[in-house]
């Protein structure tokens, strides 16, 4: 057991002796300052205290403090770990300032854009809690359970602030405490009892091959600017295209010396921090993006950057958020409905729905050319990869959607069922909505002209407690041709 005894040190300018409790264990010494002072007059000859008011407070200083240790194997400890444990035992840490500590590291890290993911979900977190300074001590699982109830509505939200913040926690048990020597200074852990809801499932954003061929054979709307945002986003959209799906980001970010060889060398910014081989990847510009590279490429010998995107834009947001907003220009000038409106990732979601449904590429070559993690990411880390698989998919991808007019197989397929499924009024059509696997309304009946005219009648005999942007599944069957037909439809998109 630990020595402690209150004593004091060198006398201050002002006349005044701090008093301390002095800490002997282990044959080493520590002293814990205390906010009380004594001068000459209350210590002895031998510099003892004798004020009878500072030696009854740091007597149950000291009795408190040997309650704390009885209850703590400290056999092996020093007297500066005895310290440690003393002074933060019961201070309890503030959550908030240690959750902008850690994202402070992760951004000195290189992981500035997943940072930005942990600053809204801290800052989504203090807004339920009514405050800036949240403590550990509140962060129990009811208070938990709680906060996530809250954000239900949301499509990522719930699944990615939780994960956000119990990422902190986790690092946070690590940092303070101590298991080796039992110095505990978290005591709860709220995510044992915590379940963590899966975001929804996000809609595919691809596009077909004729729908593709449209956007880019589509004029530029008018504009006053000299470097319109619909031609940006159109320019853009094709480097994303022509690019194996690259990100908008890795596009800001590339410098002069990634480009060399006709090959753009990269590392892709959302994983590269996650991955053995550093997420990067090799891709050869096909000689149809070549005047749009041309075009973009920054004259100015002071700088590094490979495109002049950085001239007009802040960041690698600001220029995402611009490349949308001229895709959509271009889309509105096409008379696409808004609720269709592409955005830069539907170039990316087109470019491997291309590649594995009309170049016939696997799965693996798909993720291969899109720079996805793979299965085998130890593999990846040390040995030399060979991209030309990768360049040679990209190809047949450019070549199926810009020099060829071959319909995509999703629009073959649509106009398959188009042929083979066909109502009139005259059928009988027995159909029914499926709603988590349950029958929540049917119908036989005749007199429908087509599927939609189906679908209408059964969405006003669905149930009202159905959530917004549930799924719900119809299953339709021509009786006279025994043909069935399934559609899936989204409350609030979808149906009303």
């Amino acid at each position: 057991m630990a020595t402690m005894k209150a004593c004091v040190q060198k006398e201050r300018r002002d006349g005044f002796f701090p008093v301390y409790i002095r800490v002997t264990h282990n044959r080493t010494t520590q002293y814990i300052k205390t906010d009380k002072m004594v001068t000459r007059k209350e210590l002895t000859k031998s510099k003892e205290i004798k004020d009878p008011f500072v030696l009854q407070y740091c007597t149950q200083r000291i009795l408190a403090y040997n309650t704390m240790l009885n209850g703590t194997d400290t056999s092996n400890w020093t007297s500066k770990e005895i310290v440690k444990f003393l002074q933060n035992n019961n201070h309890d840490i503030c959550f908030s300032d240690y959750a902008r500590k850690h994202i402070d590291r992760m951004i000195d890290r290189g992981q500035e854009r997943n940072s930005k993911n942990y600053i809204l979900a801290v800052q989504h977190l203090e807004r339920f809690a009514g405050t800036s300074k949240v403590l550990f001590s509140h962060l129990t699982s009811a208070f938990v359970n709680r906060w996530i109830k809250s954000l239900e509505q949301t499509k990522r939200a719930k699944e990615m602030y939780p994960i956000c913040i119990r990422q902190v926690y986790r690092a946070a048990i690590m940092e303070f405490n101590d298991y080796d020597t039992g110095i505990i200074r978290i005591k709860t852990n709220p995510w044992v009892k915590v379940q963590i809801p899966k975001a929804d499932r996000p809609e595919k954003l691809a596009i077909s091959a004729e729908e593709c061929r449209a956007f880019f054979a589509a004029p530029i709307p008018d504009s006053k600017m000299k470097e319109p945002l619909a031609e940006l986003g159109r320019d853009v959209a094709m480097m994303i295209l022509c690019l194996g799906g690259i990100n908008t980001v890795d596009l800001y970010n590339l410098k002069r010396a990634d480009y060399h060889g006709g090959i753009i060398h990269y590392r892709r910014a959302k994983t590269r921090n996650s991955r053995a081989d550093g997420a990067y990847m090799e891709m050869r510009v096909p000689p149809i993006l070549e005047p749009v590279v041309e075009k973009y490429l920054d004259r100015d010998e002071h700088t590094d950057w490979l495109f002049n995107f950085h001239v007009r834009h802040t960041s690698s947001d600001s220029f995402g958020a611009n490349v949308n907003g001229g895709i959509r220009q271009v889309c509105e000038s096409m008379h696409i409905p808004r609720e269709r409106w592409y955005c830069g990732y539907t170039f990316r979601h087109t470019w491997g729905t291309v590649a594995q449904n009309d170049v016939h590429a696997t799965i693996d070559e798909v993720a291969f050319g899109m720079n996805h993690s793979s299965g085998h990411k130890v593999t990846r880390g040390y040995i030399k990869i060979d991209f030309t698989p990768a360049w040679e998919l990209n190809e047949k991808v450019v070549d199926f959607i810009f020099f060829s007019d071959k319909p995509s197989t999703r629009n073959e397929h649509a106009d398959d069922e188009e042929q083979h499924f066909r109502l009139s009024y005259r059928y009988m059509v027995d159909a029914a909505a499926y709603y988590q696997g349950r029958k929540v309304a049917s119908l036989t009946d005749v007199g429908f002209n087509n599927v939609d005219e189906v679908i209408a009648r059964l969405v006003t005999m669905l149930p009202d407690d159905i959530p917004m942007r549930a799924m719900v599944m119809f299953k339709i069957v021509n009786m006279d041709k025994d043909q069935t037909v399934v559609y899936q439809r989204q409350k609030g998109k979808g149906f009303e």
